[in-house]
């Protein structure tokens, strides 16, 4: 979601962001780099800015955190928007993450955390950040080692939501599709998850 940042001014007030390095920015400028907006991204080295987001990315996000959280064994934390560390030039932010409950060390104060940590890396599909959500980031979530990613789709006229499933195969290093769910979303992985993803249920938010 979002685009990339130059180094113009975005208005004639706005500050100028500093020139790039020549090989990009690292993990460790994205949280030092002054003024930058919420939830900015970093893939491959640029930053990447979120775009005003339509009714149907927040509430989808809202619907699977809920449904997530409902049945979450203790040792499992389930955040929205934070920033997960890949390598040092890529620090995207899934939308939804599960990640496990010791690598909450911060409380509060928690910025960030590791791929080591993450066991779901959910991106809800917006127009402007189509590739992103279905070719960068899988592709370097996979490649990062997280065992599950879920990618989630508004389909048809009905604004209709539907969520692919896919599972990390350890010889491939790659994600393999296990499910596509338009109604319930139920699967054992990476804990019992049984949500209501039907249009109705997000309409009911």
């Amino acid at each position: 979601m979002g685009g990339t940042v130059t180094a113009e001014p975005t208005t004639a007030h706005s500050s100028r962001w500093p020139v790039p390095p020549q090989d990009g920015y690292t993990v460790d400028d994205l949280f030092t780099l002054p003024d930058l907006p919420p939830h900015t991204e970093l893939i491959d080295g640029s930053p990447v800015f979120v775009s005003p987001q339509r009714d149907f990315h927040s509430t989808m996000i809202d619907l699977l955190v809920t449904g997530l959280r409902s049945t979450a064994p203790p040792e499992v934390k389930v955040r929205r928007e934070m920033t997960v560390v890949l390598d040092r030039r890529n620090g995207p932010e899934p939308d939804v993450s599960v990640v496990r409950s010791e690598a909450d060390k911060k409380g509060m104060e928690q910025t960030s955390y590791a791929a080591a940590d993450v066991l779901l890396a959910v991106e809800v599909v917006s127009p402007e950040s189509e590739a992103r959500d279905r070719e960068a980031k899988p592709h370097k979530y996979a490649t990062a080692g997280i065992p599950h990613f879920w990618l989630v789709e508004m389909t048809g006229t009905d604004q209709h939501p539907v969520v692919r499933v896919y599972e990390l195969d350890p010889v491939t290093k790659a994600y393999a599709l296990t499910g596509i769910h338009h109604d319930r979303l139920k699967t054992g992985v990476p804990f019992p998850v049984d949500i209501d993803v039907s249009a109705e249920a997000l309409a009911a938010l």
